[in-house]
């Protein structure tokens, strides 16, 4: 067993702000929803291994009314602590606010915590 998808809430009309954290902040890519589901709104963020083959899917979906997840929340892991680093340093440029207070409460990884646009708790790993 494998895990497909997580998905997290925003409100409507949320997608601008869910693509500046999950693609311009996080570097995942968007990919189209199925026709079927594109009226409902919101964005699928995806991030791929280097062969191409699909490793972390995050589903950005309306929700109404609308409560940020400042508890549970996605966790995403990244090859190097040089790799956590750069995306702390992108998601603080782009004025997401990344808290290292736990950065080594879960050994041996090394992480910080972030909220997207929507105020969802998110957690970003480096691998040992």
């Amino acid at each position: 067993m494998r895990l497909h998808h997580v998905q997290v809430a925003m409100p409507r009309g949320g997608e601008a702000a869910a693509r500046r954290f999950y693609a311009d902040g996080l570097g995942l890519t968007e990919v189209v929803k199925p026709e079927a589901l594109r009226s409902r709104g919101g964005a699928w963020f995806r991030a791929y291994d280097d062969r191409g083959r699909v490793v972390t899917e995050i589903h950005v979906g309306v929700e109404d009314p609308f409560v940020p997840a400042r508890k549970a929340h996605p966790a995403v892991v990244v090859d190097a602590v040089e790799e956590l680093d750069g995306l702390a340093a992108r998601l603080d440029e782009l004025g997401f606010l990344v808290d290292w207070s736990e950065r080594h409460t879960l050994p041996p990884h090394q992480r910080f915590h972030t909220f997207d646009g929507h105020g969802n708790r998110v957690e970003v790993l480096a691998e040992p």
